[in-house]
């Protein structure tokens, strides 16, 4: 069974090797990829430079209370090894 698109199974001449076909779709999905990434790129070029701030600061916040959150947690977990290890120690 053939994986190839139909439209490049059709189009493909005869002294193409089956190697050389493969690169092309390749190319052929990169080139729809990278329309994808500039169509994405180009409808966030058009939001408002506030809007994208707003969302950064947003972003920044909440990036913040996870590094905290984890610090904590981290802290926490050391603090109760320490505890655990001294009362093995006394006994």
């Amino acid at each position: 069974m053939d994986d190839r698109p139909a439209s490049s199974a059709l189009l493909s001449p005869p002294e193409l090797s089956p190697l050389e076909q493969e690169v092309l779709d390749e190319y052929e999905r990169l080139a729809d990829n990278m329309k994808t990434l500039a169509s994405m790129l180009d409808t966030m070029a058009a939001r408002p430079t506030t809007e994208i701030l707003d969302g950064l600061r947003e972003l920044e916040r909440k990036t913040s209370l996870v590094f905290t959150l984890l610090k904590a947690s981290v802290y926490s977990i050391v603090l109760q090894q320490e505890i655990d290890w001294g009362d093995q120690a006394q006994h």
